[in-house]
């Protein structure tokens, strides 16, 4: 299974400077996206939802148009979870995960702490800093 990840800095920026045209040239099975930077409702264009994909959003609730991150998966995945079940990453749509049976891919965007007090404090917390661990499984 290939999995790779882009950071989008804007997916519709991103869409402008080819990363459709890319993706298709990678043969990924799953890619995660971080900072894609809108609301699902703002991509209705087809491109965003790419020929042989399922794809799975998750915006930022309180700030539009910031952080995002998404999961494109050739196979369907058994489940995706949008949560950690902690505010400061759930509403600004830092984290997805889609489960194929026992394997879970994440995307998570992670603040960098240079944007102030409140990222720098969610990033030394210990769901800021958490590595996610999944046991291998011989069949995916």
């Amino acid at each position: 299974m290939r999995i790779i990840t882009f950071n989008a800095n804007g997916i519709r920026s991103a869409a402008n400077k080819g990363f459709f045209a890319w993706l298709k040239q990678q043969n990924a099975d799953v890619v995660c996206l971080q900072e894609t930077k809108s609301q699902e409702d703002q991509l209705s264009d087809p491109m965003f939802r790419p020929d042989g994909h399922h794809c799975f959003y998750r915006d930022a609730t309180t700030k539009k148009g910031y952080s995002g991150v998404a999961i494109y998966t050739r196979r369907e995945p058994d489940e995706v979870r949008t949560a950690l079940g902690w505010a400061p990453f759930d509403d600004e749509g830092r984290y997805i995960e889609a489960r194929f049976g026992k394997l879970s891919v994440v995307s998570l965007y992670v603040p960098s702490g240079s944007s102030g007090e409140t990222t720098v404090s969610q990033r030394a917390s210990p769901a800021g800093t958490s590595v996610f661990f999944t046991k291998p499984s011989t069949s995916v």
